[in-house]
């Protein structure tokens, strides 16, 4: 029978993280009662260095449940390196870990699907939302042209997926081969090419808390991507660099003509307008190359992408007994 490790990162999820540990325990019940995973799979809750009672509630939680298991991180290192440190760990202890948000918005029944998926010989499962009704418009809009970007690109990238995927212990250990600082796990988990299949699935309300992704880290979230995955943006300002000095070429000869012929005009507005255009163009340019000279600033340096301050797991095996208690405890 299959060890299944579910890997949750938290930032500050103090108000959703005692019904999502009760949600998640009741699920792996489920599972285990149907013979399609092992009585010892975990769950491993990742503290990405939250400010509020998450980390003393992951304590409580794991001396109360076996099944229960935490790690904290040093300090807050973003979603992306608390999750991939979570599979990291994972890969060693299971045969196959599923990844998801702590707020449970996405849907915890498809879970039996993933499992389904895995012993059909998929390696990697990704959960993919079968809609946006629920969002509003500006966020469906932007997430929705965010992967077309990404597409256009040429980044190969999972459409309204985001990090809800089963990935086997073959496919961890191929996760464990990316070493790069700037994780975007959206477009590396793809490059891995093991077989993959889809599950689609309606996500949920987040029931309790406020969403760890306002506009801003949505922004920043989705430039990491662009520039972690393609350099067709320098393409494209070379492009740009290229019609444009094409443009000049020909309105020197106009100019020329116009001189020749007696034909001159003061031309303020113009001249002031190519200015400012060209200098702007230029400042953007400098900004979109330093981006990426910055990422290979950082890669060469090869520090650590997390420092695991402390963890919480169980080393021994679970017992029927120890099942049992658990689904008593996490209700209490």
């Amino acid at each position: 029978m299959d060890k299944l490790y579910l890997v949750v990162p938290c930032y500050n999820e103090e108000e959703v993280l005692k019904e999502t540990a009760k949600r998640l325990c009741e699920k792996l019940m489920s599972l285990i009662k149907a013979n399609k995973i092992s009585e010892d799979s975990k769950i491993l809750f990742v503290n990405d260095g939250s400010k509020d009672e998450t980390w003393n509630i992951i304590k409580t939680l794991y001396e109360k449940n076996s099944f229960i298991q935490g790690i904290k991180l040093s300090r807050n290192e973003g979603h992306q390196n608390a999750l991939f440190c979570g599979l990291i760990h994972a890969k060693d202890e299971c045969d196959v870990a599923i990844s998801l948000d702590a707020d449970l918005q996405d849907d915890v029944d498809v879970i039996d699907e993933f499992i389904e998926k895995y012993h059909e010989g998929s390696d990697i499962v990704y959960g993919v939302r079968n809609s946006r009704k629920k969002d509003s418009f500006f966020k469906r809009t932007s997430a929705e042209g965010f992967y077309k970007v990404m597409k256009l690109l040429g980044v190969d990238i999972v459409y309204n997926h985001a990090d809800y995927r089963l990935m086997s212990k073959n496919a961890l250990n191929a996760l464990s081969e990316f070493n790069e600082v700037n994780l975007f796990l959206r477009g590396i988990v793809p490059l891995i090419g093991y077989k993959s299949d889809v599950v689609y699935y309606e996500r949920h309300e987040r029931f309790a808390g406020e969403s760890k992704y306002p506009l801003k880290k949505m922004l920043s979230f989705a430039f990491e991507g662009i520039t972690s995955f393609s350099i067709k943006p320098i393409k494209f300002i070379s492009a740009i660099g290229f019609l444009i000095f094409s443009i000049s070429i020909l309105m020197l000869i106009y100019s020329l003509i116009m001189f020749s012929i007696g034909n001159t005009h003061p031309g303020w507005t113009s001249l002031i307008i190519s200015i400012w255009a060209i200098g702007g163009l230029q400042l953007l340019a400098i900004g979109i190359i330093g981006e990426y000279i910055g990422k290979a600033y950082l890669e060469t340096k090869h520090r650590p992408k997390y420092f695991v301050e402390k963890y919480l797991v169980h080393k021994e095996m679970l017992t029927n007994y120890d099942i049992l208690k658990s689904e008593t405890t996490i209700n209490n």
